[in-house]
């Protein structure tokens, strides 16, 4: 994997050239990076202490956090240290692992969308049957198997990437290693390169994307069929958040990696930073805010911390 390079090092030329739109990107981007980790490490450790939340939902969701805190720390500091720097240098191996990282996460969070919707799938249409379904040993290997698939991705992705020869310009375009930018500065014929990345990439999306499709088409069928309208709404409800989330990932990275190379233009800066930073800031409050059992379990949590802080304080005043 990357044998055949002459580079030793790379130049990420960053968000924007400007010396005075440096340290307001670096406080913005700063407060959006400290919200994401503090939002997904909160959904992780609540869903932890909440018996309620015991459930493989909030399961799914907790690893959709870590992948979210994981996915965002491979590039967010980087970019944050490279707009108070002026040397703006990254070594050949450091850029190759971080683009292998990110692609793993990125890849990961496809299956496990996917994974999702088929949970909200059985969990409407076959209640009766999800605590069989969807058991702990099954929720289990359903995170190993995205886990699994997206490193065989992210292998496949970096040797496409760096497999070739690095003997002109070294200045990558973008604020971190990613496959379009790095791809134009190879020497010899990407075309191959660039139609594996593209079946895999088209694989990894549009398989997540039709498992969802049909997941949430029976379960349009079976919500249709329900006599309450409280169940429907109940059922709508639900399946909210995972859409919203779906259709904020989805959406940049198909207008990211799902169109021609000679079709990528300045919005691809605009794009990739919705989904790296953005995207995971959001999660938490998409499913947090909009969840009666989330928001319950917070306030239950809110609760015993104050009344475990007054026992504390009592004691104190008493010795």
């Amino acid at each position: 994997m990357g044998g055949n390079h002459t580079q030793t090092e790379f130049i990420l030329l960053g968000i924007t050239n400007s010396p005075y739109a440096q340290t307001p990107l670096f406080i913005f981007f700063l407060l959006i990076y400290i919200v994401t980790l503090v939002g997904n490490i909160g959904i992780i450790i609540l869903v932890r202490v909440s018996p309620s939340l015991h459930t493989p939902m909030y399961f799914f969701l907790t690893h959709f956090a870590f992948i979210d805190i994981c996915y965002s720390t491979v590039v967010s500091p980087r970019m944050l240290a490279d707009l108070l720097s002026e040397d703006k240098t990254i070594s050949f191996s450091e850029c190759m692992m971080q683009f292998l990282i990110f692609a793993f996460f990125g890849s990961a969070e496809f299956h496990l969308l996917a994974m999702m919707a088929y949970d909200r799938h059985v969990a409407i249409c076959q209640p009766l049957l999800y605590v069989t379904i969807i058991s702990s040993r099954v929720c289990w290997q359903l995170v190993a198997s995205s886990y699994l698939f997206a490193f065989l991705s992210a292998i496949i992705y970096t040797w496409c990437t760096f497999g070739g020869s690095f003997c002109g310009p070294n200045r990558i375009d973008h604020f971190f290693c990613d496959e379009v930018p790095v791809l134009k500065l190879v020497c010899s014929d990407t075309h191959s390169s660039e139609m594996i990345i593209f079946a895999f990439v088209t694989i990894n999306e549009v398989g997540a994307i039709v498992v969802i499709l049909l997941s949430y088409t029976s379960i349009l069928r079976t919500v249709l069929r329900m006599c309450s309208s409280q169940g429907r709404a109940r059922a709508f409800h639900t399946c909210a958040s995972h859409l919203m989330a779906v259709s904020l990932f989805f959406g940049t990275a198909f207008f990211m990696y799902l169109q021609p190379p000679s079709s990528h233009r300045s919005l691809d800066k605009v794009a990739s930073i919705i989904y790296t930073m953005v995207t995971p800031m959001f999660n938490p409050f998409i499913y947090s805010l909009r969840n009666r059992e989330v928001k319950g379990a917070l306030v239950k949590c809110r609760t015993k911390f104050f009344n475990y802080w007054q026992h504390r304080r009592v004691l104190s005043f008493r010795t």
